[in-house]
């Protein structure tokens, strides 16, 4: 899902993400001059806004594409090949430790967590956020269009850690204090149909995968759909991605 290039998951999921990054990052509390790590940075929309708000920053991703993508963007941040489970750093290392849209891809999320928790210093900030099944308007498009052609692989309905529920599961027991969860809110504005339509099929993430497994015939079926699904706009139109995003103390 995200063995494609820099431009492809930016053109798909960073022209939100960037959008989302500040939000977050205010969320969580960052101030200039902490340590903070970025957990599953991909192309580097967090690390760019953390970098921004003065923090001093480190990031960890294990898609090879996105490492190298990191280093060329981020030249002054350390940037480690790693997946959220098994983070390079000793104990206690960092100030705060953040997923933005990372939980999801997770192979063990409840490991993922802990393991940020591990690297944050007693009193730190662990944060992490996902988009809400239904309020990011272009995946539940995705979900509905998958729907209607009955599609049998992974689907956008099977993703885990889209509702604030399970996202908050993951911050319970004693190794935490001070919960709190919010609703955070972006945009984007696309010139046309096709606009969107050309970022689903560039490959990146649950939707492009998917929409690269069909047939021409079958792609051709799924944009019919999927334009319908979005409203069949005829030029510019706007739609919006609403992520939960909860934060916590470690104790």
């Amino acid at each position: 899902m995200f063995d494609v290039s820099d431009t492809a998951y930016d053109n798909f999921m960073g022209r939100y993400s960037i959008r989302l990054a500040p939000l977050f990052a205010d969320f969580a509390g960052v101030r200039a001059g902490q340590r903070v790590l970025d957990v599953g940075a991909g192309t580097g929309a967090l690390s760019t806004e953390l970098e921004r708000l003065g923090a001093e920053v480190a990031a960890a991703d294990p898609s090879p594409p996105f490492v190298a993508a990191l280093e060329r963007r981020l030249p002054g941040i350390e940037v480690r090949a790693a997946p959220a489970e098994e983070l390079p750093w000793p104990d206690e290392s960092f100030d705060a430790a953040l997923a933005q849209l990372v939980l999801t891809f997770m192979s063990d999320a409840p490991a993922g967590v802990a393991e940020m928790r591990r690297v944050v210093r007693p009193g730190g900030v662990v944060a992490a956020c996902m988009w809400d099944r239904q309020g990011m308007d272009m995946l539940a498009a995705v979900q509905r269009t998958q729907q209607a052609l009955n599609a049998t692989s992974q689907t956008e309905a099977r993703t885990k850690y889209r509702s604030r529920d399970e996202i908050e599961g993951l911050f319970t027991g004693a190794e935490f204090t001070d919960v709190r969860t919010e609703l955070l809110e972006v945009e984007n504005e696309y010139a046309a149909f096709d606009d969107l339509w050309a970022t689903i099929v560039d490959g990146a993430g649950p939707a492009g995968a998917w929409a690269k497994s069909l047939d021409d015939e079958q792609r051709a079926e799924a944009r019919t759909e999927f334009r319908r699904q979005v409203g069949e706009p005829s030029g510019a139109f706007t739609l919006h991605g609403r992520a939960w995003a909860t934060r916590a103390t470690r104790a």
